[in-house]
């Protein structure tokens, strides 16, 4: 007999669920609408549920190193308390169930929209022949800015093109897995291994134990999900359903063999073919597929009886095709149906019936090799009494906890390595997403967002970037020469804007300029090509991928940078300009001007490497380098100011610091040099600023943008981009301020980012931000503007008092070198850099710096082991 305990916490279970149901029917008419109130009462209804089985430490098994999230009840908010598993070609989310798990599944490439949706689609651009007209508008446009009295404009309507079928990631629906188990739950835990990329989930029940663990493993492009039980197995189903997926058509789910459902769809009709094999394997058990009557599209389930042990791989894919985005193959992206290839994935040696335990090891063994060669500690103790969703509620700023930061930072790494090495590079919600249409279409936004998934990747050496521009390469510069031709009259090299999708949208989206205006992503995101030669000196993919890509787009700048006819200084600016989401469109936006002076710089420093000859190109990169406007001037009230105009006001918080780009990630005021950058005029004026001038005025600007959570957004991003440039500022204060009050205000208690603080909309780019903020805040080596320029390393320069303790090692920093460094008391103890052995010609002055002294120099060679200790 239930006990009242358990019988209040049925009724207030049967009630949660009767407001779930009743919030999927409101979510179709509104926008999100109790599902914050369905969060808030899930808590009261797992206290009353589950209190007999609450688990006072971590479960057995749980990582010893503390390396892990942890709880004591199932998820039911798939934003807030969900947990993720991927590869990167497949994506999964976990509840944590018992008698059924509800794996919410996700393809990378499953999009909407697209020429797949409508077949007519251009990727938002203009047809071939408003060429001439868009070329006479764009000089009107020009014209208007430097002959207005404020060098402001209200508009560029004329550029713009609606978005059309632009899409949006989508979810992939759920597979279920159902054990015919009835009784109390007892010691119920779920928790994420962070040191092997496993999800977890244990419960006893009905006189058993049971262990249910999921992964997805990249070598073979396939999830994974493993049952056991200290008894024989009940009776086990596995089904699928997109019932909780909004707005997913229904597929067909179908019998492929009497051990595997093949489940076909569309992700709209028409719109793209996806296919998912879910194939059973269980030991000393039989398996049988059913057809499940009903009036829909064919069902089908799977029952698994008598097994001591089951698991299901599942594999998946769509008939997109990365390589079909160009002219050859008419713009459609059309691959073939997915089939085939997975079949035979099943059917691979790595898959065979005994083979979980080699499938496993396989798996954390690849896991291991991309995070192993980095390692951080913070001086962390690991909390093994208390669940991961109480250590985050109880999270207070600035008071702050040592171990909650040292995980969320792994937690940020993990998601990366799950998320980055697919065939598409990490979106606005990494691999994850759940519904037809998501926030921002979980697209990629390329005016900070993708830019931030990957500032930590090079230095703390993992090899997951290629993805990212094998996508440029793919998606973006096809149609991106197209757009520079039809758009911009500009006939060499490429480009896109800030919104883009899969299917190579690279016209400017019809809307307000603040978003759409902004032809300079592509040079933000060569600066993270450069980067990648820079770490590693592959000077093989630097000629046959990353230079060829640079000099596209320092191509395109080449031509579209005109001389500023508003100040009349002689300078060469863009225009029309956004500060990325700012509504002023002006000229020689600071934010462009970096960015284009920093891509110029790359153009030289990596010229040679890539054997190039073509000197009229160099030429003229260094003559236009010369004579633009550099984006650097001190305004009124001591600001960096924003644009060459000085219109910026004290009271703008907002959300992007664009115009700070150069501190943080960039290095145009982080490296200043007043040889090559000063020597600005301001109202006739010729002015000459300092280093130490450039770096108050981006302190006065930072400080005057608040703290993150200004009216127009709240995001965690905007906290962690903050904390990063206090970091660089030396300011340790605030830096930990903004870092600690981003996990408070932004951090779901499955660590998350969400985008306020009661939001349910899933943002991840603030989860990988975050982990580059902590790294910002140890170790910085700012780029440099020439290869002949010392390299600044800075050791510990903001150190909070409760990471008194720790190490780095195996971070990498330019020029091939491996550092590894401890502290100790608060104080560096040691430092050790190991230089590669094949630095490919390109030797570096390297200046380690620690608190405001110079404690080494030295000038790197192959095979170099610098020891300061």
């Amino acid at each position: 007999m239930d006990t009242p305990l358990e019988l209040l916490g049925g009724r207030l279970w049967a009630f949660y669920l009767s407001l779930f149901h009743f919030q999927s029917f409101l979510s179709r008419i509104l926008p999100h609408p109790i599902e914050i109130l369905l969060r808030r009462f899930h808590c009261l209804v797992a206290v009353s549920t589950w209190c007999a089985s609450l688990t006072l430490s971590a479960p057995p098994g749980f990582p010893s190193s503390g390396n892990g999230l942890w709880y004591t009840s199932p998820g039911t908010v798939w934003e807030h308390e969900y947990l993720p598993v991927g590869n990167g070609y497949l994506a999964a989310m976990l509840p944590g169930g018992t008698s059924q798990e509800s794996t919410q599944l996700n393809i990378e490439s499953l999009w909407s929209g697209g020429p797949f949706q409508d077949p007519s689609y251009n990727g938002g651009n203009n047809i071939p022949s408003q060429h001439g007209q868009l070329a006479q508008d764009m000089q009107n446009i020009r014209q208007s800015i430097f002959s207005s009295p404020s060098g402001t404009i209200d508009n560029i309507y004329e550029l713009m093109t609606p978005p059309g079928a632009f899409g949006s990631y989508a979810g992939a629906g759920y597979l279920l897995a159902t054990l015919d188990t009835s009784g109390t739950v007892a010691n119920y835990a779920r928790w994420l291994d962070l040191d092997e990329a496993i999800a977890r989930t244990t419960w006893s029940q009905g006189g058993a134990t049971f262990l249910r663990e999921t992964f997805c493993s990249h070598p073979i492009r396939a999830c994974v999900q493993y049952v056991k039980s200290t008894n024989v197995l009940p009776p086990l189903t596995y089904a699928f359903s997109v019932d909780a997926e909004r707005g997913l058509p229904a597929p067909n789910v179908t019998c492929f063999n009497n051990s595997t459902l093949s489940i076909r769809g569309y992700v709209s009709n028409p719109g793209m073919l996806y296919e998912i094999l879910a194939q059973v394997e269980a030991p000393g058990g039989t398996t049988a597929c059913s057809s499940v009557l009903g009036s829909g599209p064919p069902n089908a389930t799977l029952n698994v009886n008598g097994a001591s042990e089951a698991w299901v791989t599942w594999v998946g894919d769509t008939n997109y095709d990365m390589a079909a985005g160009n002219a050859g193959f008419n713009y459609s992206f059309q691959g073939p149906d997915p089939h085939d290839s997975l079949v035979t994935i099943l059917a691979s040696e790595n898959l065979k019936p005994t083979s979980y335990s080699s499938i496993l090891a396989e798996h954390v063994a690849d896991y291991r090799s991309i995070m192993g060669p980095f390692s951080l500690s913070l001086g962390q103790t690991p909390d093994f009494n208390t669940p991961t969703d109480q250590i985050v509620a109880s999270y207070r700023r600035n008071v702050g906890n040592a171990y909650l930061e040292w995980l969320t930072f792994n937690f940020g790494r993990y998601l990366l390595t799950s998320s980055a090495r697919g065939t598409l590079p990490a979106n606005l919600q990494g691999k994850w997403a759940h519904g037809w249409n998501n926030a921002w279409g979980a697209d990629y936004h390329s005016n900070i967002n993708i830019q931030m998934n990957y500032w930590f990747a090079e230095m703390t050496n993992m090899d997951v970037v290629l993805p990212l521009f094998d996508y440029f390469e793919n998606t973006w510069v096809p149609r991106g020469a197209y757009t520079a031709r039809v758009l911009y009259n500009i006939s060499s090299g490429w480009v896109v804007h800030n919104e883009m999708n899969i299917f190579g949208h690279t016209g400017m989206k019809l809307g307000n300029a603040q978003w759409a205006n902004y032809p300079e992503s592509n040079a933000w995101m060569m600066i993270h090509a450069w980067d990648h030669f820079d770490y590693t000196n592959d000077i093989q993919w630097w000629k046959s991928q990353g230079y060829p890509l640079l000099k596209g787009v320092a191509s395109f700048h080449l031509e579209k940078l005109i001389e500023d006819l508003y100040s009349n200084d002689s300078t060469l600016v863009t225009a029309p300009c956004n500060s990325p989401e700012q509504l002023a469109i002006t000229f020689g936006c600071a934010h462009a001007q970096q960015v284009i002076w920093q891509l110029f710089n790359a153009v030289e420093k990596g010229y040679a490497a890539a054997g190039d000859t073509d000197t009229a190109f160099l030429n003229s990169v260094l003559s236009k380098r010369a004579q633009m406007d550099k984006g650097l001037r001190v305004g009124w009230w001591n600001q960096l100011q924003e644009w060459k105009v000085d219109m910026d006001y004290p009271s703008d918080t907002h959300r992007h610091l664009s115009h700070l780009i150069g501190l943080y990630p960039g290095y145009a005021i982080a490296s200043y040099d007043p040889a090559l950058q000063g020597g600005s005029t301001v109202n006739g004026t010729f002015l000459n600023y300092t280093k130490e001038q450039v770096l108050a005025a981006a302190e006065t600007s930072l400080a005057h943008r608040g703290n993150g959570t200004g009216l127009d957004a709240d995001a965690g991003w905007e906290k962690v981009w903050r904390a990063a440039c206090w970091a660089q500022l030396g300011n340790e204060s605030e830096f930990y301020k903004a870092l600690t009050h981003s996990i408070e205000r932004n951090f779901a208690p499955n660590l998350f980012d969400l985008y306020n603080w009661e939001s349910i909309i899933f943002q991840i780019d603030a989860n990988f931000g975050y982990s580059a903020a902590v790294l910002n805040g140890l170790l910085q080596v700012p780029d440099v503007a020439s290869i002949d320029t010392p390299l600044q390393v800075t050791l510990l320069p903001t150190l909070p008092a409760n990471w008194n303790t720790g190490y780095i090692k195996g971070a990498r920093i330019r020029g091939g070198i491996t550092l590894d460094f401890t502290w100790n008391g608060g104080e560096l103890a040691s430092v050790i850099f190991t230089v590669d052995d094949n630095i490919a010609g390109r030797e570096r002055e390297i200046v380690v710096n620690y608190a405001g002294q110079v404690i080494g120099r030295f000038r790197t060679g192959g095979g170099l082991v610098v020891n300061l200790s």
